[in-house]
């Protein structure tokens, strides 16, 4: 069973609708035991740094989540958040991965934020099993995760940065699974197999 933190924020509808469509069972909990003892655990996020972290904090759930030894996936500000730190709020994250969210610097032709769908290449783990490189895969952000050695993915828009990361159990995605069609239910539907 799938475990999906409700933290008052974020896009749980079409989080939840994702998972029923693959089959899968799950539940929507902010119970730090439930959340510390899940199988595996998703955590979802549209919205701002600063506040999401916020509500982590009071519900009790940052420690809940960093000490989790079983497979976890964030997605969007869920993956931001597990960064260490972020331009956005100029706020702190968990920290699981050793990455920095900047603010994304547009031009003329490429407008900030970044929605619409792009491609995703150097694919470096089994969360993309049958994924092509340079397959594409739906966006929406302002800020992204620079590349280290947690990139298991990566984008451009204009400059590179990470369109996925991976740390021990921890796993994150910048751009949105459950909303880029059947590629995306692929990733997730990886995800249930690791």
């Amino acid at each position: 069973m799938i475990t999906i933190v409700d933290y008052n924020t974020g896009n749980i509808k079409s989080v939840t609708n994702a998972f029923s469509r693959l089959g899968a069972e799950f539940r929507l909990t902010s119970n730090p035991i439930e959340i510390m003892t899940a199988d595996k655990l998703f955590l979802p996020g549209v919205g701002e740094m600063a506040t999401a972290m916020d509500k982590l904090r009071e519900r009790g759930l940052i420690e809940a989540i960093k000490s989790r030894s079983t497979p976890t996936l964030g997605v969007c500000l869920g993956m931001q958040l597990m960064c260490e730190y972020s331009e956005e709020g100029n706020a702190n994250g968990m920290g699981i991965f050793d990455n920095k969210v900047l603010h994304i610097k547009g031009d003329d032709r490429l407008k900030v934020p970044h929605v619409g769908w792009n491609s995703i290449y150097n694919l470096k783990s089994g969360l993309f099993e049958g994924v092509e490189e340079d397959d594409f895969v739906y966006y929406v952000h302002s800020y992204s995760a620079n590349i280290n050695e947690n990139t298991i993915a990566t984008t451009d828009y204009p400059l590179p940065f990470s369109g996925a990361l991976n740390r021990a159990n921890f796993y994150g995605c910048q751009f949105h699974p459950e909303k880029s069609g059947v590629l995306g239910a692929k990733i997730l539907y990886n995800f249930l197999k690791l």
